[in-house]
């Protein structure tokens, strides 16, 4: 008679890994569709121009004013403006312009802002009262004014306008990594890290940059409408995008007059505009959740069931 050892199985002690991101994304529809539309706003501003040609420039006066039709081509399809000009093909290459002008700035501002906010917490006393004064200056001005009085006195053009919003949003990341670095510092595992003689700049990267980061970019998603419509509002005023560039901003601002008579020139980049920042302001509370790991437990429930578990979550703690 053999004795036989009681094995554990190795499937069910094994643990269970977390599902992927797209299957996650996937169960919620609602961030589902608001990345399909980012995805399609970014696959357009980039191969849309060269699929389009030269539309977006191309006048034809006996079409001025046109209203959108199936008769006249694809150009055709959303109408054109005062000078002939697709505005199917002037919203695709306005596309690529406002997030040229979006992307560098939300980037350039999270790089900058997040190493010294992080930088200035993790060493705390004098280097952070002055990063947080210096962040409490730039501030105390308004950005979209800031912006107006910079362009008014430099020439408007895509780089300035990326330095000045960039600069400007800068103290949103500081003082956010500033907030997350100084209550990490105290951890157990960062004592652990200098304790093994390891400096400063590789236990920020190491061991508070991975905690803070899921902050930081839903900071940085939501930044991106923000970053969008001062580019818009500032092209409507005439002092961002400059003719013959087109933005969506200056879209609107160019087919205000028509509103009466055409008002496709007008209201369809503005529809884009609210498109893109509803599903970037969606998408990121979708992200807030994917990327903390004590709340991504909310995302595997049913859609129905998720507000009535947080509540009752809520009412146990």
């Amino acid at each position: 008679m053999t004795a036989t050892l009681d094995r554990p199985d190795d499937t069910a002690a094994a643990p269970k890994r977390p599902p992927r991101w797209w299957l996650l994304l996937g169960r919620d529809k609602l961030a589902a569709v608001a990345a399909v539309v980012l995805g399609l706003v970014l696959l357009t501003a980039l191969i849309g121009p060269l699929l389009l040609g030269d539309a977006a420039t191309r006048q034809d006066l006996n079409a001025s004013l046109r209203p959108p039709s199936f008769d006249h081509g694809i150009t055709g399809l959303l109408g054109t403006d005062i000078l002939g000009r697709s505005v199917l093909a002037r919203l695709v290459e306005a596309a690529g312009t406002t997030l040229s002008v979006a992307i560098p700035a939300v980037l350039f501002s999270l790089v900058a802002g997040s190493a010294i906010g992080m930088w200035a917490g993790y060493h705390g006393g004098r280097r952070e009262n002055i990063a947080m004064r210096v962040a409490d200056v730039i501030l105390s001005f308004p950005s979209l004014l800031l912006a107006v009085v910079v362009l008014y006195v430099f020439t408007p053009s895509v780089a300035n306008i990326v330095f000045i919003l960039a600069l400007a949003r800068i103290p949103i990341y500081l003082r956010t990594a500033r907030a997350e670095a100084a209550e990490l510092k105290s951890r157990l595992f960062v004592d652990a890290a200098r304790t093994f003689g390891t400096t400063s700049w590789p236990t920020i990267y190491r061991h508070i940059l991975p905690i803070a980061m899921p902050t930081l970019l839903t900071v940085a998603t939501l930044d991106f409408c923000f970053v969008m419509l001062s580019e818009s509002s500032l092209s409507f005023l005439g002092i961002g995008i400059q003719p013959p560039d087109v933005s969506w901003g200056l879209m609107v601002a160019q087919g205000r007059q028509f509103l009466q008579t055409a008002w496709w020139i007008a209201v369809l980049p503005g529809v884009a505009i609210v498109l893109t920042t509803v599903s970037a302001t969606i998408l990121a509370a979708w992200v807030r959740l994917a990327t903390d790991p004590a709340q991504r437990w909310r995302l595997t429930l049913p859609t129905s069931k998720r507000g009535k578990r947080s509540v009752t979550t809520e009412v146990t703690a």
